[in-house]
């Protein structure tokens, strides 16, 4: 950690430990001590650490071929293009290395489509307030947080952000600049907070209406988080776009971009690329991940453990209702909302051997493996209520 003070950029709130390896939902730190991991690289290790599959599958790509630029054609990057579109109905599909790399494709996506259009003047997207979408600086003014704006304008123009959930709040921002709406079927960042029930299906029946883009930022709802393997199933409608990123590689860096036919046809050689995405090992990690969260088995055991935890938490409010103001997620992604600052908190689950982290500045946020066990599961919840009793 000395070393790290000396010489990495200080811009991250590190926690004191250095964790060394990983089986499951457990981690290890540089000492030896374990840790029950239920933040999971913030929803980013689905299948949990060093799951067998994802290690067999690098490992035999690892002795074949790691990178071929994208001038070529590789076989797992196909294979999981495939994969993609068979599970998600859109039919094209883009890859990068990371969630903002996949918001800012959906950016670019948005603006051609539109100009190829007809309609030179629509380049602007609606985000909503509280929304995160990532650190470039298009995806951090598209984030509807000022306070990761802070030190950074002039801001690029086009993104007007409206409050999360409010249909006519929406209806009132668009205008003739509109391109498309982004939006996150659940806010991670923003607190994990689900949007209400047909407020999905009501954008894209306003989008339809308006001639917009519907883009769905899945990078932490996606590959199976919420109980679907992509959070806007749940709402039975067709995005022209979405992003994912996190989950998909299970800790690789690779992030995706999926689009309709029509959209697609925008993004013609030249328009946008990247040296990395799809790499052949990122995209095998990603091909055992699409197959484990298309079983629909997993799917359902997504939903019932996010459901049998979210029950423990709310016990666990009724219990300590002075601390607690609300539990509240969906599937396997969930906050747990505190009257006062969570990060005392989070420093005592850490010391108690629990690992979480906080989405926003009084809500704790659990993204555990899809493999988690209701032991581990009920570990938590105890962990959880001593560091608040403390």
């Amino acid at each position: 950690m000395e070393k790290a003070k000396a010489h990495l950029l200080q811009n991250y709130k590190q926690q004191p430990i250095v964790l060394e390896r990983g089986l499951g939902s457990r981690v290890w730190d540089a000492e030896g001590r374990e840790y029950l991991d239920l933040l999971g690289g913030i929803a980013t290790c689905g299948l949990g650490h060093c799951h067998p599959e994802v290690v067999a599958a690098v490992r035999s790509q690892l002795e074949k071929l790691w990178h071929v630029s994208n001038v070529f054609y590789s076989e797992p990057q196909i294979e999981l293009a495939g994969r993609l579109t068979a599970a998600s109905g859109l039919q094209r599909a883009f890859f990068c290395n990371s969630g903002a790399e996949a918001n800012e494709a959906l950016i670019k996506l948005a603006r051609k489509v539109q100009k190829d259009r007809g309609n030179p003047d629509r380049f602007e997207v609606i985000t909503f307030e509280n929304s995160f979408h990532g650190r470039t600086l298009a995806t951090v003014t598209a984030t509807g947080q000022t306070k990761y704006q802070k030190g950074f304008e002039p801001l690029p123009a086009g993104f007007p952000h409206v409050p999360y959930g409010d249909l006519e709040a929406v209806k009132k921002a668009v205008g003739p600049n509109t391109a498309a709406i982004l939006v996150e079927p659940v806010q991670g960042e923003g607190g994990v907070r689900s949007a209400p029930e047909g407020f999905l299906k009501a954008l894209r029946a306003l989008c339809d209406e308006k001639g917009l883009l519907l883009l769905v930022d899945e990078i932490q709802t996606g590959m199976g988080r919420t109980g679907k393997v992509f959070a806007y199933q749940h709402e039975d409608i067709l995005p022209d776009g979405i992003s994912l990123a996190k989950s998909l590689g299970n800790g690789l860096p690779i992030g995706a971009m999926l689009c309709t036919e029509e959209a697609g046809k925008s993004l013609v050689p030249g328009t946008h690329g990247s040296t990395f995405g799809g790499n052949l090992i990122a995209a095998t990690a990603a091909n055992v991940v699409m197959r484990k969260v298309t079983d629909p088995q997993m799917l359902r055991d997504v939903t019932q453990k996010g459901d049998y935890f979210l029950s423990r938490l709310r016990e666990l409010q009724g219990r300590l209702p002075a601390l607690v103001k609300e539990a509240r997620g969906r599937g396997l992604l969930i906050g747990v909302e505190l009257f006062q600052d969570a990060a005392p908190f989070i420093s005592k689950c850490r010391e108690l051997g629990l690992l979480l982290n906080a989405a926003g500045e009084k809500t704790l946020r659990f993204a555990p493996a899809y493999t988690v066990t209701h032991d581990d599961l009920d570990q938590g919840v105890r962990l959880l209520e001593r560091a608040l009793k403390s």
